[in-house]
């Protein structure tokens, strides 16, 4: 086999694991952040000016670890979507990417509200809010 045609070969293998690789993070836009309290078990995050709608959400911890047990996201046009987290988060952890219900219409979001716990001692927790648009 001659050069050109090994070099044709490992260009196209390349070129295949560079397509199927997993979307970069460049596809989430920030839409909040909020630090949490140690005497607090809920709290909320307003999202205004957002390009939305989104297809899916994220929640990101920075600062300390935050156990979720349940975020309610709340939206322009139609019904909140409950999701049951249950998932423990370690500081500069994320979530699973939360896929949202209904039509690209009804996805404008306007807030999400978490259920949480943190440690009692030691650094606030800050959470962001991430999406990803339809």
């Amino acid at each position: 086999m001659t050069i050109a045609r090994w070099a044709g070969i490992a260009a196209a293998l390349a070129l295949a694991v560079f397509t199927a690789a997993p979307r970069a993070d460049c596809d989430w836009q920030m839409l909040g952040v909020r630090q949490v309290d140690h005497r607090t078990d809920h709290d909320q995050i307003e999202v205004t000016g957002n390009k939305g709608p989104f297809k899916s959400i994220q929640l990101r911890v920075q600062g300390a670890p935050v156990q979720f047990n349940k975020v309610t996201v709340y939206f322009e046009n139609g019904p909140e979507q409950v999701v049951d987290m249950r998932e423990n988060v370690e500081q500069g952890g994320k979530t699973r990417e939360i896929d949202l219900q209904g039509n690209s219409k009804e996805r404008q979001i306007t807030r999400v509200v978490f259920n949480y716990r943190t440690e009692e001692a030691g650094n606030k927790a800050i959470v962001q809010l991430w999406g990803i648009t339809a």
